[in-house]
């Protein structure tokens, strides 16, 4: 057993169980949490109600009892451009200390953690990884894209129409139509952003059955799947291996490999250090500019494709299928091994059914993976540009400076057509501390792709994107503008240039200048309270994972 209890304790806890109609015979059973995510306000957690009891069934035929332990599930595009969206990050370390306390205070012998978007899944698994008792993970599955006069429809597109309707270039009916009709299932968003980035990581990490991070929510596979994870959950549990047997620095090189291969999502960056953090590894911004240079593009979907989805990369083969083409290649660390089998085994299972989809090494849809980290006077410590999503066009840009200090400010400048071709937007203030909580600058850049301006806009900021983000777009800017970073002293007119292939992000300042500005500064205090003044307290910075949780 994983948990030492004295007679008295256990009779404590258990006299507690037999009033909910357990048994003494179950209560002498190892008790298995299922930590789930469900609600009823968010669509990629909501498929997990119908599956639970399956995995209580599978438990108990297995030797377990499996209870239900529920926690926070929060969805990014719930709040998007509003102030709920302060909270999406801080909910991820939130979520952290949920699963640890749920963990640790019931004594739990092991544990199925469930949950689908962008900042459940690493918060899970950053608190799963701080108890390290027994557990396997199980993602909610991906939503089925939606349609609308014959073109494909995601929940970002939703955000270009209302631009496009704004600018008077779409009817209202039109914008009301592709609302209606852009998420027609439950399931994670169905394109490469941080939900399925981050699915993916759990099961390149070895915590989710083969294929969830690539499987239709609700499907009978997907279904099937939920069993496998109850099944080996038992097993792990009887066999005592936690995820300190098996995940090692190597595992995260991994996940960062294959985001590399996949064009994965500039959050990444946050939540693969912090999550390697909690088992004392180093995953840096270095780490993946690194292996940026090591690993190529593979496989192209949405927002990097305009049409393919992840149907279109789960019919190819999906994630086991990228698996095999990097350990064809030499691209990644095949001896690693998980719950459900090393990367080696799962390469050697998988199918590659469409090698334009997902492209062998040899044919890779770029020489480099599909994040590049930025350094220069602007951003000393670093910043990120997804430039899988970026026409290559736009990889060296320079251009006069338009600085706001909220997203807020500019969605509306450029709604009102106060930004133009080759301005370089500056939106500060929206870091891990400044805003605080960092909310993505999707909006503006959903603005700007709805305008058609995607090549002839750049927005450099302190904030993040969403994964879906496309466009000439440069974030997580470290040191942030509250803690006196250089992207503070910027002012309207000057030049910035953007250099991808260089790696570069600078201002036509010199130091002596930067020198005169920073004289008197007093950073801008946004209100917070409760949760977000503690948040802005702890947290690292960008750099660093903005976690609470990381020494």
């Amino acid at each position: 057993m994983i948990r030492n209890w004295n007679e008295e304790s256990l009779d404590h806890r258990n006299a507690l169980l037999y009033a909910m109609g357990i048994s003494e015979d179950e209560a002498r059973r190892p008790v298995i949490g299922l930590v789930n995510s469900w609600n009823e306000m968010n669509p990629g957690h909501f498929p997990f109600k119908e599956v639970i009891p399956l995995m209580k069934k599978t438990i108990y035929a297995a030797g377990g009892l499996a209870l239900e332990l529920p926690i926070s599930g929060i969805c990014d595009g719930i709040c998007s451009n509003t102030p709920g969206d302060r909270y999406t990050l801080p909910a991820r370390d939130l979520v952290s200390s949920e699963v640890e306390m749920t963990a640790e205070l019931n004594m739990l012998e092991g544990m199925v953690i469930l949950a689908t978007c962008d900042k459940v899944v690493p918060g899970m698994i950053m608190g799963a990884l701080r108890v390290d008792i027994p557990v396997v993970m199980f993602t909610g599955g991906y939503m089925l894209p939606g349609a609308h006069r014959g073109k494909m429809l995601t929940l970002t597109h939703t955000k270009q129409a209302y631009a496009a309707w704004v600018a008077g270039d779409m009817p209202r009916e039109e914008y009301k139509a592709i609302v209606r009709n852009a998420c027609p299932t439950p399931g994670a968003c169905p394109f490469m952003g941080t939900a399925n980035t981050m699915c993916a990581c759990a099961e390149v990490l070895g915590l989710s059955p083969a294929g969830n991070a690539s499987v239709r929510s609700q499907s009978e596979e997907w279904r099937e799947m939920a069993r496998q994870a109850a099944l080996r959950v038992v097993a792990a549990v009887n066999e005592e291996e936690r995820p300190s047997s098996f995940i090692t620095q190597s595992s995260f090189e991994n996940v960062v490999r294959y985001m590399m291969a996949t064009g994965g999502s500039s959050n990444s960056l946050l939540h693969i250090p912090a999550m390697a953090r909690q088992m004392g590894f180093d995953i840096t911004p270095e780490t993946f500019d690194a292996l940026s240079r090591e690993v190529p593009v593979l496989n192209s979907i949405y927002p990097s494709h305009k049409t393919h989805t992840m149907v279109e990369f789960s019919q190819a083969g999906g994630l086991d299928a990228v698996l095999k083409e990097l350990v064809e290649g030499g691209r990644i660390d095949a001896s690693v091994k998980g719950l459900f089998g090393s990367i080696a085994e799962r390469a050697e299972s998988a199918v590659n059914r469409d090698a334009e989809i997902i492209r062998p090494v040899s044919n890779p849809i770029s020489s480099q993976g599909g994040l590049a980290v930025l350094h220069g006077n602007i951003g000393t410590e670093s910043a990120i540009v997804k430039f899988s999503a970026v026409d290559k066009a736009a990889w060296k840009f320079s251009g006069k400076a338009r600085v706001y200090d909220s997203q807020d400010d500019a969605w509306n400048a450029i709604l009102q057509d106060e930004i133009v071709a080759g301005d370089v937007v500056v939106i500060r203030y929206e870091g891990p501390k400044g805003s605080p909580g960092m909310p993505h600058m999707e909006t503006f850049m959903a603005a700007v792709l709805g305008k058609g301006l995607g090549t002839k806009i750049a927005l450099v900021s302190d904030g993040r994107f969403s994964g879906a983000t496309g466009g000439l777009a440069v974030g997580h800017v470290s040191p942030e503008a509250y803690e006196g970073g250089n992207i503070a002293f910027i002012r309207d007119g000057d030049t910035i240039h953007i250099d991808i292939e260089a790696r570069t992000l600078s201002v036509d300042l010199g130091e002596e200048e930067f020198k005169k500005r920073r004289e008197g500064f007093v950073p801008i205090e946004k209100p917070a309270t409760g949760w977000l003044a503690l948040y802005r307290k702890n947290t690292t910075s960008a750099h660093k994972g903005a976690t609470v949780f990381w020494d």
